[in-house]
């Protein structure tokens, strides 16, 4: 059975070489990597090479839920496109696009899982996306 791709993006007030460092570096992805303010993420490692792994944690900040999201790199294209397939087996590809100007075009499309609606998985990477816009264009 073919599973749905979801689609989210942003643009980025950034040139793609500060989108790409603060997307791939444990030390950024702990200040942008959750959907809400209620959620944090308290760890974060990534090894940004094809075959290199991934993990950070979600957690929400009363301390009462938390989930280790990770995987693994397929091809790892330089400030161009990262694609993984995370621990549970879907596939992942984020796309970086120079725009010009000091702008950055970042394209998430995730295969869909089956627990939660499409629009839900939507709105909640987009929200992790938005953070991330948030977090680069106030550093």
């Amino acid at each position: 059975m073919e599973k749905n791709k979801i689609t989210v993006q942003s643009t980025i007030n950034a040139d793609i070489q500060k989108v790409w460092t603060y997307w791939t570096s444990p030390e950024h992805i702990v200040n942008w990597n959750f959907a809400s303010d209620d959620w944090h993420c308290p760890f974060a490692k990534n090894d940004v090479r094809t075959g290199g792994k991934f993990s950070s944690t979600m957690a929400s900040k009363d301390g009462k839920m938390s989930f280790d999201f990770g995987g693994e790199y397929d091809e790892v294209v330089d400030q161009k496109k990262l694609a993984f397939t995370m621990a549970d087996g879907r596939q992942v590809i984020v796309s970086f696009e120079d725009m010009g100007n000091n702008t950055t075009k970042v394209t998430e499309a995730f295969d869909a899982e089956n627990t939660h609606s499409d629009e839900m998985q939507r709105a909640g990477w987009q929200a992790i996306v938005n953070n991330f816009k948030k977090y680069v264009e106030a550093a």
